[in-house]
């Protein structure tokens, strides 16, 4: 019966750990930043794993210590608030996130950045239609913005500049 109940004596102390180690992991991450439980990047996501890892072998794993397991998710924070600071250097920045992807210019499907994205034309059309757009006609850009979502600019009448898109394609990958 061991098999499904294992070491009935160490029951609390497995209890103990993961309660203490979903404590540790709730501070260590109030201590980080909001961003981390926000849209997630790929250096939010790697972390969350980790940590994921980290808190679960801790609370079941009878070798491991509370405090190795508090020390390494703290760690994780640490080194993920200051990947999050180097981020804002423009070097490092294209490490941490994807850049800026035009899929569609002008009404015209940009078919090779759909691909570079691993996106298909009905996953486009998908997001545009849960956006209530049902014309690419109507549509001056498609950007796949860094963080995953997509930002739908109509076409515009009466042509006047657009300083926040401007950004978004001067930062973009393959644009003109």
């Amino acid at each position: 019966m061991s098999w499904l109940t294992g070491n009935e004596a160490q029951l609390g102390e497995v209890a103990a750990k993961a309660a203490l180690m979903y404590a540790t992991a709730l501070v260590a991450l109030r201590l980080g930043e909001r961003r981390t439980l926000a849209e997630w990047t790929i250096m939010d996501f790697a972390t969350a794993v980790a940590m994921g890892a980290i808190i679960g072998r801790t609370a079941v794993a009878g070798e491991q210590s509370y405090l190795t397991g508090a020390v390494a998710v703290v760690t994780l924070v640490a080194i993920h608030r200051a990947a999050s600071i180097l981020r804002f250097n423009s070097i490092m920045g294209k490490l941490f996130d994807h850049r800026v992807r035009v899929l569609v210019a002008d009404g015209q499907i940009r078919k090779w950045q759909l691909r570079r994205c691993g996106l298909t034309d009905n996953d486009l059309f998908t997001q545009l239609r849960q956006r209530d757009v049902f014309s690419l006609d109507d549509v001056q850009f498609v950007l796949y913005e860094t963080k995953g979502s997509i930002t739908i600019v109509p076409r515009q009448s009466d042509g006047g500049d657009r300083e926040l898109v401007q950004a978004g394609l001067r930062d973009s990958v393959g644009y003109p």
